[in-house]
């Protein structure tokens, strides 16, 4: 009896030993299958494949409705045109003019933008005297102030320069005065209680009150900064991504001028992350979501 009793008790180990491998299999699929549902469900996974599918389609639908080239190029004469242009230095000699150019323009339009902003928030009277006539500025279209700053400025760097950061001007200045007049009534009474100066209220309460508001701005102006470049290299320049464009369109030579577009795409993308990354280091106190772009 006890040997009969041994025996069912080692048929009831064996089992449940055996069992246990085809559970680990099962836990080892199931979460393979929670790491590939998540992979897919990751933002930027769908956007790379959303990408990828629009390239086939358009490949596709290109050849086989046979669209002429100098009408719509296909995805791989684009990345042929983008490769020899990048290879041969072209484009990275182009798009570094242009980019110093957007760059330049955009440090000018914030520094601009921020100690404008400022006094017109402070100082009642420089908000009746100046600000109506910065409105009538920015409600002008820049391609017609555009050549104006060429004969001001010449065909070479400074114009460019003075048009980006014309056009990337307004928004930092707005952004900013909205910006210092958003900051806590409550905290502004307890600071005059206090007796606290003029720039101490401004240091303490609303300059970090507005941050979040002034890198909304800045986030604008950096796209806008990279436009104004491409415009005032449209109306006169030697060099630059504008001047590439226009080479390119009068030649018919449209699957370069995609690859300029790319280019550029690519730069107001780079310049937008580097704004929200440096947001994201300053105001890490602020909610993405609650910043309002004006």
């Amino acid at each position: 009896m006890l040997r009969l009793r041994n025996e069912r008790s080692g048929l009831r180990g064996t089992t449940r030993d055996e069992s246990l491998p085809a559970a680990a299999d099962e836990g080892d699929r199931s979460e393979r299958a929670g790491a590939a549902s998540r992979w897919l469900r990751s933002n930027k996974v769908q956007i790379f494949l959303f990408t990828i599918g629009i390239l086939l389609v358009w490949q596709f639908v290109n050849e086989a409705l046979r669209v002429p080239s100098y009408l719509l190029p296909t995805p791989s004469a684009i990345a042929r045109a983008l490769y020899s242009g990048v290879v041969d230095g072209l484009f990275i000699k182009s798009a570094f003019i242009t980019l110093l150019e957007a760059i330049t323009g955009f440090l000018i339009a914030a520094c601009a933008g921020i100690v404008l902003g400022t006094a017109i928030a402070q100082f009642a009277i420089v908000e009746r005297l100046v600000y109506p006539y910065i409105v009538g500025l920015q409600s002008l279209p820049k391609v017609a102030i555009a050549p104006l700053v060429i004969v001001w400025f010449g065909y070479g760097f400074s114009s460019k320069i003075v048009v980006s950061a014309t056009i990337a001007f307004f928004p930092v200045l707005v952004n900013v005065i909205v910006g210092l007049k958003s900051a806590d009534a409550d905290q502004l009474d307890l600071m005059r209680s206090l007796n606290a100066s003029r720039w101490q209220k401004l240091r303490l309460v609303q300059f970090p009150a507005a941050l979040p508001f002034i890198f909304a701005g800045l986030d604008v102006a950096a796209i806008f900064s990279v436009l104004g470049a491409i415009v005032a290299e449209f109306v006169g320049s030697q060099a630059g991504l504008g001047n590439l464009l226009l080479t390119f369109n009068s030649n018919l030579d449209i699957s370069s001028v995609f690859a300029c577009l790319i280019l550029l795409g690519l730069m107001g993308t780079s310049l937008h992350f580097a704004i929200q990354l440096l947001r994201r280091r300053m105001v890490f106190w602020s909610r993405e979501d609650e910043v309002r772009k004006l």
